[in-house]
């Protein structure tokens, strides 16, 4: 079971890291990993097991957040879309977005990030999206809201960039033009 002390944190160099395309069929291991990164998240969002285990909440984590430079990411986000329920990504990519964009009005959070970072992330606010299952079966699929917002979150982990790189560091809160933002309790 991933537990907080195996989430590396900003600064180490697999976060910085382009991750590797997987192959199928997964390994056993890479099968596991999946897994793992899944389970983390779903007990994350459970009080009585976060509480017990001391994880921090979370609706994303990818393989370099535990430093495993692979191109494969987990979303379990029970309010938006279904499909993003259980959801694992694996060599995930982003074949079309909108011309307009989204971003939290609160800001974005991070498991590898142990530090408040304002400011506004801009994001797509449409994408479609094309990933593999553990077998292999390729999804396509469209997202919006939220959903797209954590895709693009957890992609960006595969390629190395976290969510503060996309803050302007001069006017975190400058107007995005064209964003309409997300609004979070």
């Amino acid at each position: 079971m991933i537990l907080m002390k195996d989430i590396i944190r900003e600064g180490h160099p697999t976060l910085r890291a382009k991750a590797k395309e997987m192959s199928f069929p997964l390994s056993a291991e890479d099968r596991q990993l999946c897994d793992d990164l899944l389970e983390y998240i779903v007990n994350s969002q459970d009080d009585v097991l976060s509480e017990k285990y001391g994880l921090r909440s979370g609706i994303g984590l990818a393989a370099p957040q535990v430093n495993a430079s692979k191109r494969v990411f987990v979303l379990h986000i029970p309010d938006e879309d279904k499909p993003l329920e259980n959801f694992i990504a694996i060599n995930p990519k982003i074949v079309s977005h909108s011309v307009e964009k989204t971003y939290i009005s609160t800001g974005e959070g991070c498991l590898s990030v142990d530090r408040e970072v304002p400011g506004y992330v801009p994001r797509y606010a449409r994408i479609t999206v094309k990933a593999y299952d553990k077998e292999g079966k390729e999804i396509k699929m469209r997202l919006k809201g939220l959903a797209a917002i954590a895709f693009q979150h957890e992609l960006d982990h595969l390629n190395g960039i976290m969510f503060y790189d996309h803050i302007d560091e001069n006017a975190p809160f400058k107007d995005i033009p064209g964003a309409q933002p997300l609004d979070r309790e």
